[in-house]
């Protein structure tokens, strides 16, 4: 794959095949934030039912293109076309989702005050929102994040990651085929220079982000000397799946490998460690041994269809390779080995290893197809390993009693924690995020409602009156 001729030139290559799929001049960030501003007020303006049916108009237009927008995520992530269709249907149903959160998460209340008035609470739009997104889930994702922020009246720029832009231009087309003005929700393609110059604009209100928790951190530090602005930060997660005692074996491995290697392991919910009581080591090794070797990886349109298709592209495939090799030269034991059958392209086999004896095991997001094992003699050892980390995504307990998992609820630290289901896949009527280097405590999915407006308190009467009884003379 070629490198952009130009700094300002974004241009979009299919994993699976390294062809161009895509090619465009970045974005002129003062122009977009102009025209956002000049948009607002009449959007804000809007009766609350207007922008919900615009908004779905925009589902219409989605469901209409379906096939299409999937295979372009097929072809633009390199994720597996039965992968890909899952994700437009995400993106239609966000709208219904939306819809419901906002009243219940920011419905009007009006209740009796002092001298027979009333007392309201409403919520008002911030403005003018900036939109992050990444590449692994480049449709589902910011979509999480522009529909609630229309419903609720604000304005939209959207910066799709530089890897998946014409996912992005697509997404956005359908919001303005819906009706919904090109001012109000805007694309605009660049790179992390435009990313950083919207995030340091004064015209806009707040930025709404979902990637890597390294540019989380700089995007809360550009922005912590200026409180006015939201700031919403979904990041990475270095997450754990808990396997205690349990007898379904072939169950609790196809959990493990749903958990680490769907989505060629490019997703922040994926497992990244997965620890092991001893009695469990021997048992579940042999069944995820035998049930990896079996994980069809290949380009997404293929037939039969594949489990998982590349990374997202020659550096993320080196750096995980590197990754391996790491862990292999400092400790690591190699259950399966990661390979890479192409150098030219990004595919990898899942790889597994073994660091329970590595004396200072990294701490970091491993964002590809690669499972970390640690053995542990208890689980409560388990649970401590497991919170060995400054991420707090997603975590998983496989087996053990309803107290087991009482206990690992209460003690462990994530803001999704599932028993006996996978560390990904969570749903949209939930809460979406976690804590540390995982997000600020502003989780999306059900509850971006909360950060897409804010609350405003009242006192009200219709006619002035004053009730002062003490401190003033006769």
């Amino acid at each position: 794959m070629s490198q952009p001729e130009s700094p300002t030139e974004i241009i979009s290559y299919e994993p699976a095949t390294g062809v161009e799929l895509w090619r465009s001049e970045a974005g002129n960030v003062d122009d977009a934030v102009s025209r956002a501003r000049r948009a607002w007020p009449a959007w804000a303006a809007q009766p609350l039912g207007s922008r919900i049916e615009a908004c779905r108009r925009f589902a219409n237009e989605v469901r209409k293109q379906a096939d299409p927008f999937a295979e372009l995520i097929s072809r633009e992530t390199g994720k597996p076309l039965w992968e890909a269709r899952t994700e437009v249907e995400a993106v239609i149903n966000k709208v219904d989702i939306s819809v419901t959160a906002y009243a219940e998460r920011t419905g009007q209340k009006r209740f009796d005050s002092a001298l027979q008035g009333t007392a309201a609470v409403r919520h008002k739009p911030h403005g003018l929102l900036v939109v992050l997104g990444p590449y692994n889930f480049p449709a589902h994702l910011p979509n999480g994040h522009i529909v609630p922020a229309l419903i609720a009246g604000n304005v939209v720029i959207f910066k799709p990651s530089e890897k998946t832009p014409a996912v992005g231009e697509l997404l956005i087309k359908c919001f303005h085929a819906a009706g919904i003005s090109p001012d109000v929700v805007q694309f605009l393609p660049g790179g992390p220079e435009e990313g950083k110059a919207l995030v340091a604009h004064r015209g806009i209100d707040g930025v709404l982000f979902t990637g890597s928790a390294q540019a989380g951190i700089a995007i809360n530090k550009k922005l912590a000397n200026n409180p006015g602005k939201i700031v919403a930060l979904e990041m990475g997660g270095n997450n754990a799946i808990v396997v205690a005692d349990t007898p379904k074996i072939p169950d609790a491995a196809m959990l493990i490998v749903q958990s680490a290697f769907t989505s060629a392991g490019q997703r922040c919910t994926a497992a990244r460690r997965l620890i092991l009581t001893e009695n469990m080591y021997g048992p579940i090794m042999e069944e995820l041994r035998s049930l990896t070797k079996r994980i069809i990886v290949g380009e997404p349109f293929a037939d039969p269809a594949p489990f998982m298709g590349p990374v997202i592209d020659n550096i993320a495939a080196e750096q995980l390779m590197d990754s391996f090799v790491y862990l292999l030269s400092n400790g690591g034991k190699a259950i399966k080995h990661m390979t890479r059958p192409d150098e030219t392209l990004p595919f990898l086999t899942p790889g597994i290893i073994d660091t329970t004896e590595m004396s200072d095991k990294p701490d970091v997001e491993l964002f590809g197809p690669l499972l970390q094992v640690i053995k542990v003699d208890s689980l409560d050892h388990g649970i401590a390993e497991a919170n060995r980390t400054r991420f707090g995504l997603s975590a998983s307990l496989i087996g053990g009693s309803p107290q087991d998992y009482d206990r690992f609820w209460a003690n462990i630290r994530a803001g999704i924690v599932n028993w006996n289901r996978p560390t990904n896949g969570a749903s949209s009527n939930a809460p979406f995020g976690g804590i540390g280097l995982s997000g600020n405590h502003r989780p999306a999915a059900y509850y971006a409602a909360d950060y897409c407006a804010y609350p405003v308190a009242s006192t009200e009467m219709e006619q002035p009156r004053a009730s002062i009884g003490v401190g003033f003379s006769a």
